[in-house]
C-alpha cells in the first residue's frame, strides 16, 4: 500500500506544479524530475519527436550525464518503438535487448534497465517519457499505469501551454494593429 500512496502523493505534486506552467519545456522539466524524485530511479528524459526528422529530440532530464544525453540521435521509427506504437515498452536488461540503440553508452553511464511511455496530446502521440534505473527493475503494472498517467498529464500540459503561448502572441499582434489601424482616409471629390 505504501507504493500506491507514493504513486498518488506523486500525481497529486505533479499536476499542481504542472497547472501553474506557462511553458512547455518547464513542465517537461518538472515531470522529468518528479517522476526520477517519486520512483528513486536513476534518471528520467522527455522526449519530444521532430517533425522534420522524426527523431525523439530531448526536451528534458534528470539524473543523466552530459555525455550520455550527448550519445547520438534517438531514433522515433526503429528501437525502443514507445512513441511510434503508443503502447509502454519496458526493459529488464539493457546489456541483452537488441532494441537498445546505444548499449555501450548505457553500459559506461550505468543504466540497467530502462521504461518507455508514450506522450499523447490529444489524439496524437508527440514524444516519449522514460525512465532508467541503475539496477535490473521489473516494473509492475501499477508502475507502468502511474507513468501513463504521468506522461499524458504532460502532454495535455504542454499542449495547454502552447495553446497559451499562441493566444498571448494572438493578443499582441492585435493589440499592435489596432494601434496602427487609426489611418484617415484621404478626401474624395
Amino acid at each position: 500500500m505504501k507504493d500506491h500512496e507514493m504513486h498518488y502523493a506523486t500525481l497529486i505534486q505533479l499536476t499542481g506544479a504542472i497547472s501553474q506552467c506557462k511553458d512547455p519545456e518547464e513542465v517537461a522539466y518538472l515531470t522529468a524530475g518528479g517522476v526520477k524524485n517519486a520512483f528513486k530511479v536513476k534518471g528520467c528524459s522527455i522526449f519530444l519527436i521532430k517533425k522534420g526528422t522524426r527523431e525523439l529530440g530531448l526536451t528534458a532530464s534528470v539524473g543523466l550525464s552530459d555525455e550520455y544525453l550527448d550519445k547520438g540521435p534517438v531514433a522515433y521509427m526503429q528501437e525502443i518503438t514507445e512513441a511510434k506504437d503508443q503502447v509502454p515498452i519496458a526493459i529488464y536488461d539493457v546489456q541483452d535487448d537488441p532494441r537498445i540503440q546505444y548499449p555501450e553508452a548505457a553500459k559506461k553511464e550505468g543504466i540497467a534497465s530502462l521504461l518507455g511511455v508514450p506522450i499523447i496530446a490529444g489524439n496524437n502521440v508527440i514524444g516519449a517519457l522514460r525512465v532508467y534505473t541503475s539496477e535490473p527493475w521489473e516494473f509492475s503494472i501499477q508502475d507502468i499505469t502511474i507513468l501513463q498517467a504521468v506522461a499524458q498529464i504532460c502532454g495535455m500540459a504542454m499542449d495547454m501551454c502552447r495553446m497559451y503561448k499562441g493566444y498571448k502572441t494572438s493578443i499582441e499582434i492585435l493589440k499592435n494593429l489596432k494601434g496602427k489601424a487609426a489611418f484617415v482616409l484621404p478626401d474624395v471629390v
